[in-house]
């Protein structure tokens, strides 16, 4: 269902935080789309992006639905905010770029698929790495070297926004943050069968509200026979590492968002991106939405897939069992 004349894409957004701006701020300076709206139940954060865009503001985003009539809406909401600003947009028939993580709730991202997938919408999700030309020069070498071991990190803080910290509004590191790893591992060694995870967590003065797990470690096994290993850690006042290691016969890749590293004797070569990740995944979607290309690289139903497997990872955590992936098994969301 895409736009296809020559007007510009009128793009609406539902939320006004910090990445919402970053999605404003690249879609302005598309020649071929303009942000009209902004929806946002905090109306004074609607307002103040809104003015940075040239657009209108609202305090309702279903008003704003239905009297901008948008060609396209970015969803850029906290994951406890996810399925009424998705199925409000299916509704209505209208294309959307959600954010990760798609959901907190599993049974919420399940719906969102079958409803999108019934209306045969354009979708896509914020998985940028994807997009990056040295994750593109990866998977061209892989192509080349079975992947026998992975091994992902996430070690970062604590973001600055009250709800991160609590599991039933942010699902936890693994969840929130650790998902563009999985993506990435998803999207350069294949699936996952089964995982093995532990966690644990310590009173920590400075985030006295905190119920969700400051270490997580896990065991992966991949259907294609590759082994692998994850650690999140939310302790640190910096973001340390954030990435993937890729062991094959006589190959060492290592990734992060930033760079590549390949390794096949002593001396490695380094690579670093050409392009910026953040940029051409906004430009993919207005593309698709306006008939004019087909490169969305995670729509939503390819993102549920990593979203399970982090909200697998989180039950293994919590219960202590191993869980497997295979088709019909679908994590458990109570055992978080």
């Amino acid at each position: 269902m895409a736009v296809k004349d020559s007007s510009r894409l009128r793009i609406g957004m539902i939320g006004a935080g910090g990445v919402a701006a970053r999605h404003a701020q690249v879609l302005t300076g598309f020649p071929d789309a303009r942000v009209v709206a902004i929806g946002d139940l905090d109306a004074a954060r609607a307002t103040a992006l809104a003015d940075t865009c040239g657009a209108k503001a609202y305090a309702d985003p279903g008003k704003m639905l239905d009297d901008e009539k948008p060609d396209a809406v970015y969803i850029c909401v906290p994951p406890f905010a996810h399925g009424l600003p998705e199925l409000a947009c299916v509704s209505r028939g209208i294309p959307f770029f959600v954010e990760k993580p798609l959901s907190v709730e599993l049974a919420v991202a399940e719906q969102i698929e079958a409803a999108v997938r019934d209306a045969g919408l354009i979708t896509a999700t914020g998985y940028h790495w994807r997009y990056s030309d040295i994750v593109t020069e990866a998977a061209q070498i892989l192509a080349e070297h079975c992947p026998r071991v992975v091994i992902g990190s996430w070690l970062d803080k604590v973001p600055p926004v009250p709800w991160w910290v609590q599991r039933d509004r942010s699902g936890g590191q693994v969840v929130e943050q650790l998902t563009h790893v999985l993506d990435l591992l998803r999207a350069l060694v294949g699936e996952v069968q089964s995982v093995q995870a532990s966690s644990s967590r310590a009173p920590r003065p400075e985030h006295p509200d905190s119920d969700i797990d400051d270490v997580t470690v896990a065991t992966l096994q991949m259907v294609e026979g590759a082994l692998g290993t994850l650690t999140a850690s939310s302790l640190l006042r910096h973001k340390h590492r954030a990435g993937l290691e890729i062991i094959a016969d006589g190959l060492a890749l290592d990734l992060t968002e930033t760079e590549l590293r390949i390794s096949t004797n002593t001396s490695p070569v380094t690579r670093f991106p050409g392009n910026d990740p953040k940029f051409d995944v906004d430009r993919a979607f207005v593309d698709a939405v306006s008939g004019r290309g087909d490169d969305v690289r995670a729509p939503y139903a390819e993102a549920l897939q990593t979203h399970r497997l982090g909200l697998a990872i989180a039950e293994s955590a919590a219960t202590g069992r191993p869980v497997s992936l295979t088709p019909g098994r679908q994590p458990d969301p109570t055992q978080r």
